[in-house]
């Protein structure tokens, strides 16, 4: 594999990547003067090197009038890779991908059938397009509290029951690396006449090395969306929409991906951003068996080590789970340590984790790691545990896993409804207006149009005062809770 540090041994299969190198090396030999935006005009005097790197799409990698050409040849070259005939690069991540896929299904008042544990931004694409979500759930693992797979016959029975759906969307790998049967998904959406639609933010690298799963369009699902930047080394905010559509044998208007994708992108996109997930693309097309496998390698590493401490145990394979290979997760139950205060040393050693709760912990492990940052992970990990250690404890779910919704109205009727706040034990039996969620994972526990059940209210005051956050609700203490008025 060429020197990774040297951007410049992608450049010639990554024309984003060629355009913003040519531009920065313009800029620093003093050949550029622009007068188009971004307004710091590349001077790092005035706020800074906060800016330094920042180069827009359009009068940036490329003229304005011969921008569309340049950015097709990327997104064409991500097809390409992904094995499909559509694919869009986004700098607004994994949320902009998932809500114009939404808007992409079907129309107002139309059943979509959607894995609960999706991310918020789902929710927030069905109430743009006004679409009655149909909540299919994992099964909950019992050994260690976290969700499985979504089961196919769940799906099947929800298509069934609502005939005149317009598509699936499931999280796969979920948010912990748990993994679905998304081709047994793909054929109960197909003998349905609808589409597959899969959120794999957290596995951009599935489907580049025989060490991983192939990704979920090689699995029979008509679109993909993943975050490049969470797994992948590229700017935050990077992700792509894949798709499969009916000029190749899928289910998607192409056309409508479009309308839908431009409808909710930013018309001002970051070039830096778009070069990035570029490069990334390139470096996995062409050294993603080395880089993935070594990705794995890794975590392997790091499982072997964390098990040897006592009472700890990772997510790996089971008769009852799937798992991704180059995913971390660690299991604290049986140390009796409080994934908070191990959460909090691994801050004091500058090592902030993806997500801490009680009994979970999730350190992103990619390939912009190496042996010697994970293996200081491993260590400051284990030796915060036995700081911390206690009685082994009994494995309880978290609520994002857990609790049942019950919706009285779509969402988007109770996102435009009038709304009043109310004191939350008096929001019992009311309708929500706002969307609640412990975060991380960002999975919703109530959601607009929703019931406010007693066990819900009292799942989220049990997150809080656990030291968990509660995320998106306009009162994240729960004194209070919008409701439909």
């Amino acid at each position: 594999m060429t020197d990774p540090r040297d951007p410049r041994h992608l450049a010639p299969d990554a024309p984003l990547l060629d355009a913003w190198l040519r531009f920065t090396a313009a800029q620093a030999r003093g050949e550029v003067t622009p007068f188009s935006v971004p307004g710091h005009k590349h001077r790092t005097d005035l706020v800074g090197d906060v800016i330094r790197g920042d180069v827009p799409l359009y009068a940036g990698l490329a003229p304005v009038k011969e921008t569309h050409a340049l950015l097709a040849d990327g997104e064409a070259r991500a097809a390409a890779a992904w094995g499909v005939d559509w694919a869009r690069m986004s700098v607004g991540g994994s949320t902009h991908a998932n809500q114009a896929s939404i808007l992409a299904l079907g129309g107002p008042g139309r059943p979509v059938v959607v894995s609960r544990t999706l991310h918020r931004s789902v929710l927030l694409g069905i109430v743009l397009a006004g679409l009655r979500p149909v909540w299919v759930r994992p099964e909950i693992d019992a050994a260690t509290g976290l969700p499985g797979g979504v089961p196919v016959a769940a799906v099947e029975a929800a298509l069934a029951a609502h005939p005149d759906a317009c598509g699936v969307l499931v999280g796969d790998p979920s948010y912990v690396g748990t993994m679905s049967d998304i081709t047994g998904l793909a054929e109960a959406a197909h003998a349905a006449g609808v589409p597959l639609v899969v959120d794999a933010a957290w596995s951009a690298y599935l489907g580049f090395s025989l060490r991983v799963p192939g990704h979920a369009l090689q699995r029979g699902a008509d679109a993909l969306v993943t975050s490049a930047h969470k797994a992948l080394p590229s700017w935050t905010q990077a992700a792509l929409l894949l798709a499969r559509s009916t000029r190749d044998g899928g289910l998607l208007d192409p056309d409508r991906l479009e309308r839908a994708f431009e409808a909710t992108h930013t018309t001002s996109p970051a070039g830096a951003i778009l070069a990035s997930t570029d490069a990334a693309r390139a470096l996995l097309q062409r050294d993603g068996e080395e880089v993935v496998g070594r990705l794995v390698r890794l975590v392997d590493g790091a499982r072997s080590r964390l098990r040897e401490v006592e009472g700890m145990s990772v997510l790996t394979d089971s008769a009852t789970l799937a798992v991704d290979p180059a995913k971390l997760v660690v299991l604290l139950a049986g140390t009796g340590a409080h994934g908070h205060a191990v959460e909090r040393d691994l801050l004091a050693a500058g090592m902030p984790l993806e997500m801490a709760d009680r009994d979970v912990l999730v350190p992103m492990v990619t390939m912009g790691d190496d042996e010697d940052s994970v293996g200081r992970l491993v260590d400051a990990l284990a030796a915060a545990v036995e700081r911390h250690r206690g009685e082994p404890r009994r494995v309880e779910p978290s609520p994002a896993w857990t609790v049942e919704a019950e919706t009285a109205v779509d969402p988007r009727t109770a996102f435009f409804a009038a709304h009043e706040t109310v004191a939350a034990d008096a929001a019992v039996g009311r309708v929500c207006a706002e969307l609640i969620a412990p975060y991380p994972p960002g999975v919703p526990v109530l959601a607009p149009g929703e019931v406010v059940t007693v066990d819900a209210l009292e799942a989220l005051r049990a997150v809080r005062a656990d030291g968990g956050r509660i995320a998106y609700a306009a009162d994240p203490t729960l004194a209070t809770l919008q409701v439909v008025d």
